[in-house]
């Protein structure tokens, strides 16, 4: 792409904005603020933002075909509609972590990862990998990850991508969507020195990833076949965490990103960090949205 124009679209400073979706019925975005306890639901027509407070830090939002949301609150995979109930546990026997990251699978299934929550004591390896079905069977695919972020399928829905942040790789799994199972990881990804963490994903409509990078202040573009970094997009906030294709034509990326842990200095030298990004044109175009079946 021969020119790229990044905006900040969003300026409600986030402490850490993640998890973007674009809502192609009303064309809006939806994201959250994970330790803010809000969903946030940003119109560009009107420029207006619609938010609603959860109890607990909330990891994701995703639309649900029925209406609503559904949301990793906590350890919990709630609805939200009118109001806020919890049809769903993950990590029942630990008190030490919360949802992260979700996504849903091109048929609908919802795939939700934990890490350790704030304030607990950091030991690693205590998240894990669980898909929650519509009748709410809760099944753990991994264990012993540190933090668990960007997810993504392959076209052909044959591949998982995945993410464990500190593993400072992009993987891929074989991928059953009959059956949810996943297996024969391997490394697609290994990230470079100044790259950052890797944090959220998407994937564009010619098979390609884009994953923010975390302490890194950029998103980069991955061909996933063979491992090579095709493009590299600096953005004005160093803790970039997601990203997702929308607009009317899914031409525009947008980029979430966190202020959380910056000190006064890195503040007055980064004032749209927490802020929301729109990454404009796309030569790509991403047509795929998610909505989970509940």
């Amino acid at each position: 792409m021969s020119s790229v124009k990044v905006e900040s679209v969003v300026e409600v400073s986030a402490l850490v904005g993640e998890g973007p979706v674009w809502e192609e019925p009303e064309q809006t975005l939806l994201f959250v603020d994970i330790p803010g306890h809000k969903i946030h639901r940003w119109n560009p027509a009107t420029n207006q933002i619609q938010s609603v407070e959860t109890a607990d830090p909330v990891g994701f939002a995703v639309p649900r075909r029925s209406g609503g949301y559904v949301a990793g609150v906590g350890r919990s995979i709630v609805a939200v509609d009118c109001h806020i109930r919890a049809p769903a546990v993950v990590d029942e026997d630990k008190l030490n972590t919360r949802l992260n990251d979700g996504k849903v699978d091109p048929i609908g299934r919802l795939w939700a990862g934990t890490m350790v929550a704030e304030g607990q004591q950091d030991d690693r390896k205590q998240g894990s990998l669980f898909s929650v079905t519509s009748d709410l069977t809760v099944t753990k695919h991994l264990s012993q990850v540190d933090i668990s972020n960007g997810m993504d399928w392959s076209l052909d829905q044959k591949t998982f991508f995945y993410i464990d942040s500190l593993s400072l790789t992009v993987d891929a799994f074989d991928y059953d969507v009959t059956t949810g199972k996943i297996g024969n990881r391997r490394v697609v990804y290994r990230m470079q020195e100044g790259e950052g963490l890797p944090d959220g994903m998407t994937m564009d409509a010619g098979g390609r990833l884009w994953v923010a990078c975390y302490n890194g202040g950029r998103v980069i573009n991955i061909d996933n076949a063979t491992g090579v970094r095709l493009q590299t997009i600096p953005l004005p906030a160093t803790k970039t965490t997601s990203c997702c294709f929308g607009g009317p034509d899914y031409s525009d990326l947008y980029v979430t990103s966190a202020s959380l842990g910056l000190d006064q200095s890195e503040l007055k030298h980064q004032p749209q960090a927490g802020h929301t990004f729109r990454v404009m044109p796309q030569l790509i175009i991403n047509s795929y949205g998610g909505l989970w079946v509940m």
